[in-house]
């Protein structure tokens, strides 16, 4: 009695089809003359619709874009580095401005991994300053390349007490 052309879809199921109730007729108090009700349709099964497949990245395939924008910071490299800085003055009130902090990568760490920083080098008032910077953290708005000089050492530590000046490549824009 079933036909091959329909899908499983389409026949009906008996688990989830419940028979139907028996119409309440509704009273008046001061006749007990039954009152006219609509009719009862029969219930029908609703098939759940099919969902759809997620169009999001996957949190890999984010952090991997978010990664490859600072495949060019390695040692060597002049950078300038766009942070926000949060302070409180006398009144308690909260504000937030953007610091631009310039100077030499000297060391990369952890690769291409979330918690990857660069330390970032600076001569201020003659004297050397040296800041660390999580590649992945918020308040790194934008990291920015502006020279390339010519190394051959991954670890640039040696420039704490150097006095010549590195060799110049031309960074193409």
């Amino acid at each position: 009695m079933t036909d091959t052309n329909q899908t499983p879809l389409d026949q009906p199921t008996t688990d989830s089809v419940e028979p139907a109730a028996a119409p309440v007729v509704p009273t008046t108090p001061a006749t007990d003359a039954p009152v006219e009700a609509a009719p009862v349709a029969e219930p029908v099964a609703e098939v759940a619709p099919v969902a759809e497949p997620a169009t999001e990245p996957a949190p890999a395939e984010a952090e991997v874009e978010t990664l490859s924008t600072f495949a060019d910071l390695r040692p060597g490299v002049t950078v300038r580095v766009h942070q926000k800085i949060r302070e409180t003055n006398t009144k308690g009130e909260e504000k937030e401005r953007i610091q631009v902090y310039e100077g030499i990568i000297i060391a990369r760490k952890h690769g291409h991994e979330a918690g990857a920083t660069i330390t970032v080098r600076k001569i201020s008032d003659g004297i050397g300053v040296e800041k660390i910077f999580p590649l992945n953290s918020p308040n790194v708005v934008k990291i920015e390349a502006i020279k390339q000089a010519e190394v051959h050492h991954s670890k640039l530590y040696f420039l704490r007490n150097w006095k010549k000046r590195l060799k110049e490549i031309v960074l193409k824009k």
